[in-house]
């Protein structure tokens, strides 16, 4: 094995490995290392508590993020950060970041939560915080938002495959899920709920007036829901990095105003999105589509896979 060079430090150069333009596999890291695929993802787990792939990905995705923001276009980033097409990176974008390459502005943020404070430094540099966040390896929260928030788009989607009279047909007779919002007996009518609830909610939280209904096709649906669940995820996060959750709402959309505890908002609308999901799921099925469970085991598992073949 050859030595590292003198003067410079090992950790770095294994970050050089996990960063260089050309080595787009673990093989390929190891090798510029002068090491086993093995040793090189132990040592630098170890040092920096993220696996090499999944370090050079996310490093990729900021990258990718502050490009777009600097005038890039997305197919552009979306090759430039190692993937195959530019649907499999709108999709690992968009699970990363909470909202669409797309909508990616100068003034949105394009560092992604780390646990070990390495970040993408423009033009091509890192930067390495002193203090990253003290912070779980997973955060709960953050994983049950990007969760319901991909779940009602993948459903959304299995809706697309019934006709018209299917996707509105009355299945539960009566079923209201909360009272002020009415009957939920199709399952256009529990997808439309599932999306205005964040809308509401948001409307609340930013002090707007109440959004007015929006299209209940899927198509229109798709589109809302695109929207509202970026937003939701950035609020969601801004609470949870100022602490904000014992925040109190004065919610004047209520007649009379009512005021809320902002965690008592979001652990509510996590509890109802969950529980018409899948009343959407048993409703699907009835019309004969096959439908997966939801599970957030499987979405996690999948999410991991799919980040790793890109």
């Amino acid at each position: 094995m050859t030595e590292p060079t003198p003067g410079r430090d090992r950790l770095r150069e294994l970050l050089d490995a996990v960063l260089d333009e050309e080595n787009t596999r673990l093989a390929d890291m190891a090798g510029h290392a002068f090491t086993s695929p093995f040793h090189f993802t132990r040592r630098l787990t170890r040092d920096t508590g993220e696996p090499p792939v999944a370090l050079r990905r996310r490093v990729l995705l900021e990258r990718a993020a502050w490009q777009i923001g600097q005038g890039s276009s997305v197919t552009d980033a979306a090759f430039a950060a190692g993937y195959a097409s530019v649907e499999g990176f709108t999709r690992a974008f968009g699970r990363a970041f909470g909202r669409p390459p797309s909508s990616t502005t100068p003034g949105s943020g394009t560092w992604l939560s780390a646990p070990n404070g390495i970040h993408f430094h423009p033009p091509i540099h890192l930067w390495i915080e002193e203090k990253p966040e003290d912070r779980p390896g997973m955060d709960l929260t953050a994983l049950q938002i990007h969760h319901d928030v991909d779940d009602t788009a993948h459903l959304i989607r299995l809706a697309e495959g019934l006709s018209e009279e299917a996707y509105r047909r009355v299945r539960a007779p009566g079923l209201t899920v909360l009272g002020w919002d009415g009957p939920e007996e199709s399952v256009a009518a529990v997808l439309d709920r599932l999306v205005r609830a964040k809308e509401v909610w948001l409307a609340s939280i930013d002090g707007a007036d109440l959004p007015e209904p929006g299209a209940d096709d899927t198509g229109g649906l798709l589109e809302r829901h695109t929207r509202v669940g970026a937003r939701w995820i950035t609020t969601v996060d801004g609470i949870g990095r100022r602490g904000a959750w014992g925040d109190r709402l004065i919610d004047a959309l209520c007649d009379p105003p009512e005021s809320f505890v902002l965690g008592s908002v979001v652990a509510h609308v996590l509890t109802y999105s969950a529980h018409r999901r899948q009343l959407v799921r048993h409703m699907l099925r009835a019309e004969g589509l096959e439908v997966d469970h939801g599970d957030p085991i499987e979405w996690l598992q999948d999410r991991h896979h799919d980040g790793g073949t890109q």
